[in-house]
């Protein structure tokens, strides 16, 4: 009588373990990082299986979805320009990679390099940094648009917000 209960708690403790790692074991694996990718183009996403390789989220909007592609056809993905930019800074091989961002006003993966960035679009971790094909007065370069993002000058940034958006 004595042990009954302990014994029980026990099995019902080792009982809700076995379901977890059950469950754990049937979720879906995101990919981070695509290892052949030989053709060095963008590779073809799906929503919700990809996962950003800066800040860790899922990608479940490919509107501001970003690729990078390093000469080894290694390719990360980003849910938001921002993080691409933040991510690419510290690497080895920034200037030999291949960017691609997927264009808001052309539709579809365009050169990060060439492309033009609005500072005031809604995105996935709120940076803000919309890729375009087209320029416009307002928006600038990858280079000022990557500078902007390591000095903190984003919509994230509730007094760099206030200056663009008037808040």
């Amino acid at each position: 009588m004595k042990f009954t209960k302990p014994l029980i708690a026990i099995l019902t403790l080792l009982t809700m373990i076995v379901i977890l790692f059950v469950a754990l074991g049937k979720t879906q694996q995101m990919t981070v990082v695509y290892e052949s990718n030989t053709s060095l183009r963008p590779v073809e996403m799906s929503p919700g299986k990809y996962q950003c390789g800066e800040c860790g989220m899922v990608i479940n909007d490919l509107s501001f979805a970003a690729q990078v592609v390093a000469s080894n056809g290694k390719t990360w993905f980003f849910d938001d320009n921002g993080c691409m930019a933040a991510w690419i800074s510290a690497r080895p091989f920034q200037d030999s990679a291949i960017i691609w961002v997927n264009s808001l006003d052309a539709g579809g993966w365009i050169d990060g390099r060439k492309a033009f960035y609005s500072q005031t679009d809604k995105t996935p971790m709120s940076y803000g940094f919309g890729a375009y094909s087209g320029n416009r007065e307002i928006y600038i370069d990858f280079a000022t648009m990557q500078i902007c993002m390591l000095k903190g000058e984003t919509l994230a940034n509730p007094v760099y917000r206030k200056q663009l958006l008037g808040d």
